[in-house]
């Protein structure tokens, strides 16, 4: 699917929308550069600070009110309850085939249209059975499960034994070259046991294969078809299926038939690339749920709004710095180290995100079943900092995106660690651009975030030296034998205890060699309509919220 610019927000009077805009801009970035002067001199959130944040947003807002986008009544026809569920986003899906879907807007609005045999639970993050009834384990390799026999695809065609077989036949198959293949390389043979049962059998012992059965089954003549990009040819199972996919709007109806109750409501994805934008669009109440949209500068303003709230929930993700750590300066793990000791994460997290984010203590968010309990946070001592890059002028770049807060962020770290004595030069660069570097290892530093650590074997993707690339997102090129064994281990290793000692180890040689430099998990944060207000966000990031509104 192609890009879409914001044009659509725009509307005749153009011009005093974008005058508004514009204003909004400067006074955020003012407002953001004063935060990145503060950043380094506070080491805690004052009540003065949190006081300009709110009066920032509520100044901001006030440009919004006094444009024409920002003054619609509340009863004008943006709040029509027939009209479908607005959900806003920054960028259009790459594709709405499950097959290949791997960018998150795709990833989650393909989830909405599709249904795995499990997903995971939005408390827990542990998978349990979505079209799939139960799982039982005959031997470390056999895995049997039994299906719902009441499932039934969008065109009312029943889910069989024959969907599920065809699918992960399919998903494993080089002909179909579907991204997620490599979820399935464990996997032997696929059988249909019955007419609502299969046995699945491992090469060897795999931990997650419960987990990686959330990928979306597809009707067995369908499965190995040619690629369907804008998701009109495949059948779903989910409580969604699409009424039209075109430039910057994706339109999804209730389905009569799925893995849940019929919906209430219909789904429209727009996306709006201008943070600003959004904002207006939501403030005038054309919009219904921004989800990770919007600044902290403007969130406690929209919170006072009767028709808006903030609904958050702690996030299952991690933002981290990854290093080039095979190459110099940061092979040396003392540079390493102080750059860890030099970032103050607590400040960063106070003011920057407005509390909505939670200094790491662990690569794993908290809660997470397998988290090291009562694990000390990652220090900030600069004086520690500067006594290990004594007698060295290091000078590294750091890459991040062009999005407003992560390069307020990333300004914030490079001025922190110049005073600790190591220059760092902040690149922005759009996504593609930023991937391509981070491929071929153009880069020191990079701020990057992994958005869905449900479970902890996504590590081996990007630790394991297996996965440098092209082989996969090993991109600060980590190749250490005690750190292949400890992931090899997690991945082997079923039951749930085993696998959390293993990850407890593995956990300590990540914090003593900094493989990475864990930064902070960010809150999961929407800000919805009143129409919307039952959506709650999920510990992933996920959408199905979207279909217990009523």
């Amino acid at each position: 699917m192609s890009a879409a610019g914001a044009g659509g927000d725009v509307d005749a009077s153009g011009e005093a929308t974008r005058a508004t805009v514009s204003a909004k801009a400067r006074a955020e970035a003012a407002a953001r550069r004063d935060v990145a002067k503060l950043g380094p001199m506070a080491n805690g959130f004052t009540t003065k600070a949190r006081s300009l944040e709110r009066a920032i947003g509520l100044a901001l807002l006030g440009l919004a009110a006094g444009s024409p986008l920002g003054c619609k009544s509340p009863t004008s026809g943006a709040h029509d309850a027939s009209r479908p569920l607005e959900v806003l986003v920054a960028n259009d899906a790459e594709t709405l085939d499950p097959r290949y879907v791997t960018d998150a807007v795709g990833l989650r609005t393909s989830r909405l249209i599709h249904a795995g045999l499990t997903r995971t639970d939005p408390d827990t993050l542990r998978p349990v059975p979505y079209l799939a009834r139960a799982f039982r384990w005959d031997d470390p390799l056999t895995l049997d499960v039994t299906l719902s026999p009441e499932a039934r695809f969008h065109s009312g065609a029943p889910l069989t034994a024959d969907d599920v077989v065809a699918t992960l036949r399919a998903i494993a198959s080089p002909v179909v070259a579907s991204r997620h293949a490599s979820a399935l390389e464990p996997i032997l043979s696929v059988t249909a046991t019955g007419p609502h049962a299969v046995r699945v059998v491992l090469r060897r012992p795999h931990a997650t294969l419960v987990s990686d059965l959330d990928l979306p089954i597809l009707r067995h003549d369908q499965a190995a078809g040619p690629p369907d990009p804008d998701g009109s040819v495949l059948d779903g199972l989910g409580p969604f299926e699409l009424d039209h996919a075109a430039r910057g709007e994706i339109v999804l109806r209730p389905a009569r038939y799925g893995a849940m109750d019929t919906p209430a409501h219909s789904v429209t994805i727009r996306t709006v690339h201008d943070e600003n934008a959004r904002a207006l669009r939501l403030y005038s109440g054309r919009a219904d749920v921004v989800m990770n949209g919007l600044s902290p500068t403007l969130l406690p303003a929209l919170d006072e709004r009767t028709d808006l709230s903030v609904a958050t929930a702690p996030g299952a993700n991690l933002t981290y710095l990854v290093l080039r750590v095979d190459r110099a300066p940061l092979a040396d793990v003392r540079l390493r180290r102080a750059v860890s000791l030099g970032i103050d994460r607590r400040t960063i997290a106070s003011f920057l995100f407005g509390d909505r984010a939670h200094p790491a203590r662990s690569v794993l968010p908290d809660g997470h079943w397998a988290r090291v309990p009562d694990a000390a946070p990652y220090a900030f001592d600069p004086d520690a900092a500067r006594v290990l890059v004594r007698g060295s002028s290091p000078h590294l770049t750091l890459l991040t995106s062009t999005d407003r807060l992560r390069l307020t962020v990333a300004r914030t770290v490079a001025e922190e660690l110049s005073t600790v004595g190591i220059a760092v030069d902040v690149i922005p660069l759009e996504l593609g651009t930023l991937i391509a570097r981070l491929n071929a290892g153009d880069f020191d530093l990079a701020s990057l975030q992994l958005p869905e650590l449900t479970e902890p074997n996504t590590l081996r993707v990007f630790l394991h030296s297996a996965f440098i690339p092209p082989a996969g997102a090993n991109r600060g090129r980590v190749r250490d034998e005690e750190l292949d064994a400890l992931l090899d281990r997690g991945d082997a290793v079923t039951d749930e205890a085993g696998r959390a000692s293993v990850y407890a180890t593995l956990e300590r040689r990540i914090r003593d060699q900094l493989f990475i430099i864990p930064l902070w998990h960010e809150d999961q944060v929407a800000v919805v309509s009143a129409r919307a207000r039952a959506f709650r966000p999920s510990r992933d990031g996920r959408w199905l919220s979207l279909a217990s509104i009523r």
